[in-house]
């Protein structure tokens, strides 16, 4: 099985898919890195060759910033933005949508499930009336 900064690939898929599994790495920056390691698309991962998976990670290595690097640069980022009190760092902290989505519907991604407390205090409300 190929390991690549940590992360197993999937056996059965073709490698320009497989080095999509590596945080930091999309579909364009996985077929970059095969052309600068001249390997071919359409390589299944269990194919691979301990020289071939030498030369990726010799890429990546030299020009990309993945996995724990890049988690770590993310968190730093978005605590900066806490600290120095933006609006962007205030929405990180609520766990609300920060690039100006709408939170009166929608939004349930980023706040979690409905809350089902509001809706009892409001029938009980109702009931006593």
């Amino acid at each position: 099985m190929a390991r690549i900064e940590g992360v197993n690939l999937p056996y059965s898929k073709r490698i320009e898919y497989g080095l999509t599994y590596v945080y930091g790495i999309g579909i364009k920056s996985a077929r970059d890195i095969l052309d600068k390691a001249k390997i071919n698309f359409d390589i299944r991962v269990k194919d691979l060759s301990d020289e071939q998976v030498a030369a990726i990670h010799k890429v990546i290595s030299e020009g990309y910033k993945v996995e724990g690097d890049l988690r770590k640069e993310v968190a730093q980022n978005i605590r900066r933005l806490q600290e120095i009190g933006s609006y962007r760092g205030l929405r990180h902290k609520r766990s609300l949508p920060v690039r100006g989505q709408r939170t009166k519907t929608n939004a349930r991604t980023r706040k979690g499930p409905r809350r089902a407390s509001n809706i009892i205090a409001l029938k009980r409300k109702v009931t006593k009336k």
